[in-house]
C-alpha cells in the first residue's frame, strides 16, 4: 500500500520555475529583439553613416548658401 512519495516542495517549486519559463517566453515574442541584435543593428546604422559621410563630395558647411547682406 506505499505509492511513491512525493516532495510537495520540490513539485511547487518545478510547478513555479515551468510558468516562470512560459512567462518569459511570451515577454521575448511581445518585446522584441535581444540586446545583441540592437546592438548589432545600432553598429551597422553606424558603419553605414560612416561610409556614406567619407563619401561626400563636398563639406556639409559649405553647402550653406551665401549670405547676402
Amino acid at each position: 500500500m506505499a505509492g511513491n512519495v512525493v516532495n510537495l516542495n520540490r513539485f511547487r517549486k518545478k510547478k513555479q520555475r515551468e510558468e516562470k519559463a512560459k512567462q518569459a517566453e511570451i515577454n521575448r515574442i511581445r518585446h522584441g529583439r535581444t540586446k545583441a541584435e540592437k546592438e548589432r543593428e545600432r553598429t551597422e546604422r553606424e558603419r553605414a553613416a560612416r561610409a556614406l559621410e567619407g563619401k561626400r563630395l563636398e563639406d556639409p558647411a559649405s553647402s550653406e548658401p551665401p549670405a547676402e547682406g
